[in-house]
């Protein structure tokens, strides 16, 4: 049995690849048992045995991380402190288990155009001082989960999929009002989820994994195959730069990275091309 903590948005997808896949799985009970308090997780564990956990949790802010520099204290807690509560649980009680991180702890791309990999350390966190709060604390989850045993960290990128959602990137593209041009590496959320079960499933080396479909992707890219699908029919528009996005439309710095996913792919977990993977999702779009 797989134990699920968190049921939010990428928790739910979590729940609904198991269920497809006739893995026994159990969402855990926060109504009865808070998960944050370490006696109380550390007992549930040794006494219900879980196979494999899954740590869903997490502090993202809505609807989107400017609401992070407004809840520090809940974000904090979510991306740094509880990571490291279901650590020392899981290591007490023997449970391998699986963490969701976040690429957004990078910013740009190598000197050379290519990704960043998963042994190169952050360049947009607390240490460099320009971050955002959420980036800052995701940053530093990992640095807690960095002597952790017999654990997987998946960094998950900006997320989407074919559901109309307001979680979902897409989405927000094709919302908002005026638009930042960047390159970002993208998660097709159902791919991520089902890879990530699948280095549970492979037993592949415990580890980081940068989980984020291969290549990269612009918003002026993204933008033409919506135009192309037909699911949207508006007029983007665009700011004239960074400068102008943060003075009009933001509270702090965002992380527009490349990721490397090499280490994923050796380890025979593939994903589908990024512009291949949007093209698919807009094909079978669902509206809400």
């Amino acid at each position: 049995m797989i134990l699920l903590i968190g049921s939010g948005y990428v928790g739910s997808i979590f729940g609904a690849c198991l269920e497809q896949a006739r893995i026994p799985y159990q969402v855990w009970p926060r109504q009865d048992l808070d998960y944050t308090g370490l006696p109380a997780l550390t007992d549930y564990l040794k006494e219900h045995r879980p196979e494999f956990l899954i740590n869903c949790a997490g502090y993202t802010g809505k609807p989107n991380v400017d609401a992070c520099e407004l809840h520090k204290a809940e974000c904090l807690f979510g991306n740094a402190v509880l990571p490291a509560i279901i650590q020392t649980a899981c290591e007490r009680a023997s449970v391998p288990w699986g963490h969701i991180s976040s690429g957004c702890i990078y910013n740009g791309a190598k000197p050379d155009g290519s990704g960043f990999t998963e042994t190169d350390a952050p360049n947009f966190s607390f240490r460099q001082n320009h971050c955002s709060f959420y980036s800052g604390t995701k940053a530093l989850g990992e640095e807690v989960l960095a002597e952790a045993r017999d654990c997987y960290v998946w960094r998950l990128r900006i997320p989407f999929n074919n559901e109309d959602s307001p979680r979902n990137y897409l989405t927000k593209v094709m919302r908002y009002e005026r638009l930042l041009e960047a390159r970002n590496s993208l998660s097709q959320l159902d791919e991520f989820v089902r890879a990530c079960v699948a280095c549970w499933q492979k037993r592949v080396p415990f580890g980081v994994y940068n989980m984020t479909n291969p290549g990269s992707i612009t918003t002026r890219e993204i933008v033409e195959i919506i135009q192309k699908s037909g699911v949207c029919r508006k007029e983007f528009r665009f700011f004239a730069d960074e400068t102008e996005f943060m003075r009009l439309a933001a509270k702090t710095p965002r992380s527009n990275c490349v990721l490397d996913v090499s280490k994923r792919e050796k380890a025979g977990i593939a994903m589908t091309e990024v512009h291949d993977a949007v093209a698919i999702a807009l094909r079978q779009w669902k509206s809400a």
